[in-house]
């Protein structure tokens, strides 16, 4: 087996791998979601709840891990800031439906966003890819 088909393996394990854990992440989001934003009692729903957050910190790590300036970039910052509005449901626990509506179309931004926004750096002013970018 050459080089290149196990790199190949290799793209199309992890390709997968995140696939399925960002499909079990919108499951999560959309029972506790439908739960919070129906009144219904956390008991019914809080299993999709610790579903969404145990693949959402896999997710964020896996980012973080494959390449640091995800913290840096659009897309990290509004993960992070999505987090601090989670952080909100303990004080502010009434205002539970309008934080969740925030934090999906905050969501929307990241995932679906043009490129140059999601890719753009908070500390250097501009879309950076990669480390040619920041040395530049």
């Amino acid at each position: 087996m050459s080089n290149k088909e196990i790199s190949e393996a290799k793209f199309w394990l992890q390709r997968l791998s995140k696939t399925s854990l960002r499909a079990l992440h919108i499951l999560g989001i959309t029972g506790a979601g439908g739960g919070i934003l129906l009144g219904v009692a956390k008991a019914d729903w809080s299993i999709y709840w610790y579903m969404a957050m145990t693949t959402g910190s896999l997710l964020m790590a896996w980012e973080v891990v494959r390449d640091w300036r995800w913290l840096i970039q659009l897309k990290g910052v509004l993960t992070i800031v999505k987090i601090g509005l989670l952080a909100l449901f303990i004080p502010l626990a009434n205002y539970k439906p309008e934080l969740l509506i925030t934090i999906v179309l905050l969501s929307v931004v990241v995932s679906h966003g043009p490129a140059g926004l999601r890719h753009f750096s908070v500390i250097h002013g501009k879309r950076i890819d990669g480390k040619k970018e920041i040395k530049g």
